[in-house]
């Protein structure tokens, strides 16, 4: 445990993600660890920011801790003094996903995210990428011993460009998919080990050996192991008896839609059972209608740009109905939780020996992958490093597929920092979507005229 009395400064880039700045909040308020720190909140929205503080001031005065809140548009006023920068913000996100996924259909690209992998993987990197390290800059003068934990996806791409171009910063990435305990939980349901989560407790947490890793997004169940009997065919087997009983989707995202199916042909096609399907099914090329046999999983459906404006706009509406006092801040506390990011900083200012998936370099817990390999792997954390726990050997086949999507990842990096059109061109085709080298150029003219004001000038 730290023998500091101080309490840490975190500072959110990005306060108004909806799907880290409530969490943040709620978890600053909570943890003892972290409840007498500051949090220091930064969105260039300042509608955003100024409902995000709201929501931080009343949640702060409900339960009654002495955490300091800190807000401004401009992140450089608050850096001095960080122990945390966490970024989670995208430039109109929703928006630019929405025309990734509208221009890659027209080239025969399916993707039902478009944030990570395929022409919206790469095209989110050059957005992102060269803002978030203008940020590193900035913390290289003012705050260069804080810890920079990435959130914005591509995590990997993001992550790998850390890595490159801010050598001197101690850097992380996060994806929240994998969030333990809950993760290593949920298999231990899905295999029979346990029927509901009040059964969960340290002992069988000690008895179950589970172990996933991979790319981000395209992370796998390497192995599951309770009392030393492989517990992996009970889980395939209970996505089978689900996918039996799913529908055409209903009122599903494009993300969810035919999920168990699709994690249950993967796991008999490679042996092993993907852990974060929504996304994975977007990075093999199955489902992207190019078969000539008819296949009982259609094509992949198309991320919803209207559905997700629409769920942003409900989840503003709850923020502001604790921020005007129609719902009780006791609701906020009732309804949120913890956060993946706040959680590892909680263990690691606390000194809480808590393990956790983390993206970072492989560093030989996979040996036959390279040591500076991208990958999310459940770390141990402290002030001092992140390091992966021993994995073993990735499995033939699947450490190819890895490859090629963390070469994507690196040229795609390199691309967005550079401006170099070749290395640009270059990740697109050896991106696993991509079947075309004319289509490849095509989209990429098209992509960037569509984006140019989003994307850093040299593109143009």
């Amino acid at each position: 445990m730290t023998t500091s009395v101080q309490q840490p400064k975190v500072l959110l880039i990005g306060a108004g993600s909806l799907f880290f700045g409530r969490q943040a909040i709620w978890q600053m308020c909570h943890s003892k660890h972290l409840q007498r720190g500051t949090l220091a909140l930064v969105d260039k929205n300042p509608t955003h920011l100024k409902r995000m503080q709201a929501l931080a001031e009343k949640a702060v005065e409900q339960a009654g801790v002495p955490l300091k809140v800190e807000a401004s548009t401009n992140a450089r006023d608050l850096m001095p003094g960080t122990d945390f920068a966490v970024f989670s913000f995208a430039d109109h996100s929703v928006k630019y996903r929405g025309i990734d996924c509208e221009i890659a259909l027209k080239y025969g690209v399916r993707m039902c995210s478009g944030d990570t992998i395929g022409p919206g993987g790469i095209m989110r990197t050059l957005r992102e990428l060269p803002v978030i390290l203008q940020y590193c800059r900035e913390i290289e003068e003012l705050c260069p011993d804080a810890w920079v934990i990435n959130y914005i996806n591509p995590t990997a791409a993001n992550g790998i460009g850390l890595r490159l171009f801010a050598p001197k910063l101690k850097t992380f990435a996060l994806c929240d998919g994998l969030h333990m305990p809950h993760v290593k939980r949920n298999y231990a349901k899905r295999a029979g080990i346990i029927k509901d989560d009040s059964e969960w407790n340290a002992d069988i947490d000690a008895r179950f050996d589970l172990q996933i890793t991979g790319p981000n997004h395209f992370t796998w169940v390497l192995k599951a192991a309770f009392d030393g009997e492989d517990v992996a065919p009970a889980i395939a087997e209970e996505l089978r008896h689900r996918a039996a009983r799913e529908t055409e989707g209903g009122d599903t995202g494009a993300k969810a839609i035919f999920n168990c199916s699709i994690s249950y042909e993967l796991y008999k096609a490679l042996g092993s059972v993907p852990a974060c399907t929504g996304h994975t099914k977007e990075y093999v090329r199955f489902w992207q209608g190019l078969g000539q046999t008819p296949e009982p999983i259609p094509p992949l459906s198309i991320w919803e740009t209207g559905d997700r404006y629409e769920r942003h706009a409900d989840m503003w509406d709850e923020v502001d109905s604790y921020v005007l006092g129609t719902e009780p801040m006791a609701t906020f506390f009732e309804r949120t939780g913890p956060d993946h990011a706040t959680d590892i900083i909680e263990a690691m200012w606390g000194g809480l020996d808590k393990p956790f998936y983390i993206n970072t370099a492989n560093n030989g817990a996979v040996p036959n992958m390279p040591q500076d390999a991208f990958l999310e792997m459940l770390c141990d954390v402290s002030m001092d490093t992140v390091t992966p726990r021993p994995i073993g050997d990735a499995p033939v086949g699947l450490r190819g597929l890895w490859q090629q999507v963390l070469d994507t990842h690196e040229l795609t990096a390199r691309a967005a920092v550079t401006g170099d059109r070749d290395v640009l061109y270059r990740a697109f085709v050896c991106d696993p979507l991509v079947s075309s080298l004319a289509d490849s150029r095509a989209m990429i003219d098209e992509l960037l005229a569509a984006e140019k004001e989003v994307l850093p000038d040299y593109w143009q």
